[in-house]
C-alpha cells in the first residue's frame, strides 16, 4: 500500500499532528507513507521520521496549477495509491484527482464543527465529496453528517492517536510557582472558548491566587486573539494567565504543569487530552465531542457542561487540594489512554478499512 497524507501547513495543531502521526505510523507498515505540506511548513516538520518521504508545496493560491502538477509528478514517481487529505486539504487532493483520475481520496474530518460550517463552504465539501472514496471522522456526531449530507458511504470512525516526543529540547519555561500551574493546550480560536477559562480564572484569583493559567497554541492575532488578551487585561488577570503561542516542547510544558484543562465548545476527539493522559495529568474539561468517550466522570477526570463555569471551578478546587487525588486521576487517565488510543489498534483498522475500499 502507497499512502501520502496532505495538509495544509506544519504549524502545531490537532489536525497538523494527527497527518505527521499517521505519516510516522504507515512509514513503519507500508509500502510507501509520505506527507505533503501544500501552504506552510513549521514547527511538526522536525516530528516526521527520516522513513517518511516529504514534499512542500508552497501553494501560493486556492488555485495553483504549478503546484497542482508538481504534486501529480510526486505521486507518479513514488507511485500514490491513496491521498489522505486533512481537512480543507481535500480541496487540493480533488484538483490532483482531476489530472490523476485513478489515485483515490480519504478525507479525514477533523473539524468538530463540520456540521455548522457555512452554507458556501458546505456546498462546495459536497461537491468535492463525490470523488472522495471514504470519510474518516473523529466522532460520531461526524459520522451521522458525513453519511447524511455527503455524497460518500464509506464513513468510519477512528480515534485520535498519539505520541509524545520526548527528544525534542525543552525550550519553554511556565511562569508562576512551580506546583500551582494549570495548562491548557488549544490553539486561540473560537472553539477552544478560552473566554470560558478566563471565567473560570476569575473566580480562582479571588480564592487562589497563587494557581495560574498557562494558554499554550497558535496565536493567529485576530479579533478572536485581541479580545482574549482585552479580557485579561480588563479581569485584571495579568498576573493569573499567560498566553505562549505555539510551541514544539510539549511534553516539557505538560511535565511542568500540574492540572491540565480543555473548555472547548465543540470538539473532536483533542490530540490534547491523548498527551495529557500520556503524561498522566488530572484533567478538567467540558464534555463536548468525543470526551466523554475518554473521560469517565470522578474515575479518571472530570467533566463539565460547556456552560457550567462554577461547576468547572469546583472540580478544579477538588484537585488544588487534593494532590493525591490527582495522581490517582492522572494515573487513571493514562491506562485509558493506553488502552484505547494507541497506535496500534487505530493503525490496524485504517489498514484494513482502507484496503477494502
Amino acid at each position: 500500500m502507497r499512502v501520502l497524507q496532505i495538509i495544509d501547513s506544519l504549524e502545531i495543531g490537532g489536525a497538523e499532528k494527527m497527518a505527521v502521526n499517521y505519516a510516522n505510523a504507515l512509514a513503519k507498515r507500508i509500502d510507501f507513507s509520505g506527507l505533503v505540506a501544500t501552504r506552510a511548513e513549521g514547527n511538526l516538520k522536525s516530528h516526521l521520521d527520516a522513513s517518511v518521504s516529504y514534499l512542500f508545496l508552497n501553494k501560493k493560491a486556492t488555485v495553483d496549477f504549478g503546484a497542482i502538477y508538481r504534486l501529480k509528478k510526486y505521486c507518479k514517481e513514488h507511485k500514490v495509491e491513496f491521498l489522505h487529505p486533512h481537512s480543507s486539504s481535500y480541496f487540493t487532493a480533488v484538483l490532483l484527482k482531476l489530472l490523476h483520475p485513478k489515485i483515490k481520496i480519504i478525507w479525514h474530518d477533523h473539524n468538530g464543527l463540520s456540521e455548522f460550517i457555512s452554507s458556501q463552504k458546505s456546498i462546495a465539501l459536497k461537491m468535492a465529496s463525490f470523488f472522495f472514496k471514504g470519510i474518516i471522522v473523529v466522532n460520531y456526531k461526524l459520522k451521522a453528517w458525513a453519511e447524511k449530507e455527503l455524497n460518500c458511504k464509506k464513513v468510519i470512525y477512528l480515534p485520535n492517536f498519539t505520541a509524545i516526543d520526548s527528544v525534542v529540547i525543552a525550550e519553554t519555561f511556565l511562569k508562576g510557582t512551580a506546583g500551582k500551574r494549570i495548562l491548557c493546550l488549544a490553539n486561540l480560536r473560537d472553539q477552544k472558548n478560552h473566554f470560558f477559562l478566563l471565567e473560570v480564572a476569575e473566580k480562582l484569583q479571588e480564592s487562589h491566587p497563587d494557581w495560574t493559567f498557562h494558554l499554550v497554541g497558535k496565536d493567529f492575532e485576530d479579533e478572536y486573539s485581541a479580545k482574549v488578551r482585552t479580557q485579561i487585561q480588563n479581569k485584571n488577570l495579568k498576573d493569573n494567565v499567560f498566553i505562549y503561542g505555539s510551541k514544539n516542547d510539549v511534553k516539557n510544558i505538560i511535565n511542568q504543569s500540574d492540572i491540565a484543562i480543555l473548555t472547548s465548545k465543540s470538539e473532536g476527539l483533542p490530540i490534547a487530552l491523548i498527551e495529557y493522559g500520556l503524561c498522566k495529568k488530572a484533567v478538567v474539561s467540558t464534555k463536548v465531542g468525543e470526551i466523554p468517550l475518554i473521560i469517565k466522570d470522578s474515575k479518571n477526570g472530570y467533566i463539565v457542561n460547556a456552560e457550567d463555569t462554577q461547576l468547572f471551578y469546583q472540580k478544579l478546587l477538588n484537585y488544588i487540594v487534593n494532590e493525591d487525588l490527582r495522581i490517582q486521576m492522572g494515573t487513571a487517565l493514562y491506562h485509558t489512554v493506553i488502552e484505547n488510543n494507541s497506535e496500534e489498534g487505530v493503525i490496524a483498522h485504517y489498514l484494513k478499512w482502507t484496503s477494502s475500499l
